[in-house]
């Protein structure tokens, strides 16, 4: 679970977002990183139970993404995420690939699995799989577990069918698709109970499928 405490933390980096402020609650930050990484600890043999890809013996603290922004390329030149982002992903921080996500952030938690804009030729790849195993895959999206916990992410979609498809196409909303997410909402006090860390595991169980379906379509 999650201390209070570092809930608003986050609340009150997104109010005084500045290098000034953050300096002088620096120690507040450390004291919420600290509670962040002790959740993660008790995560990862559960995910490590599930996917026998995830290593038991990740440490923490690569999965933990750093609350620095980076705002080079950016318009919004704000230093620091509002969110505490933890990166479950079998190499590593390499985000190029299935992997699962857990956000921190008030109002705004869930916890994500799948491929997040995989580049074009994995996403032929992607789609292919779909196309060629559509039953397999429907199967496993809609299959009751799946179902109960997630939605697939319509948010990078083509408005168009894809080259090589026709807009009749019996999969053609999944075909349409540019990521390959499955989002489970979660509810902030979710993360004040001790039961957040089963929640998580059964989480981590029903998305397995898919996340199977993803890699032996990038695999081939």
């Amino acid at each position: 679970m999650i201390k209070q405490e570092t809930l608003a933390f986050i609340t009150d980096v997104a109010q005084n977002n500045n290098r000034e402020w953050f300096a002088e609650h620096k120690e507040r930050y450390e004291v919420a990183k600290a509670d962040v990484l002790s959740f993660v600890e008790q995560l990862i043999p559960r995910l490590a139970a599930v996917d026998p890809a995830f290593s038991i013996d990740t440490p923490a603290k690569k999965c933990l993404l750093r609350i620095y922004r980076d705002v080079r390329f950016s318009k919004n030149k704000d230093p620091y995420k509002n969110n505490f982002g933890i990166s479950f992903n079998v190499k590593g921080n390499d985000i190029h690939g299935p992997g699962y996500y857990l956000h921190i952030q008030p109002g705004e938690c869930f916890f994500a699995a799948g491929f997040w804009m995989p580049e074009a030729a994995i996403l032929k790849k992607i789609r292919e799989e779909i196309d060629y195993n559509a039953t397999e895959f429907l199967d496993i999206i809609n299959d009751k577990s799946f179902q109960s916990i997630y939605h697939l992410s319509k948010e990078d979609t083509l408005k168009n069918a894809p080259k090589g498809y026709e807009t009749d196409h019996p999969q053609i909303e999944f075909l349409r698709l540019k990521s390959f997410i499955a989002i489970y909402p979660l509810k902030d006090e979710d993360f004040l109970k001790p039961g957040i860390v089963d929640k998580l595991k059964t989480a981590f169980e029903s998305v397995y499928p898919f996340l199977l379906f993803l890699r032996k379509a990038v695999d081939q």
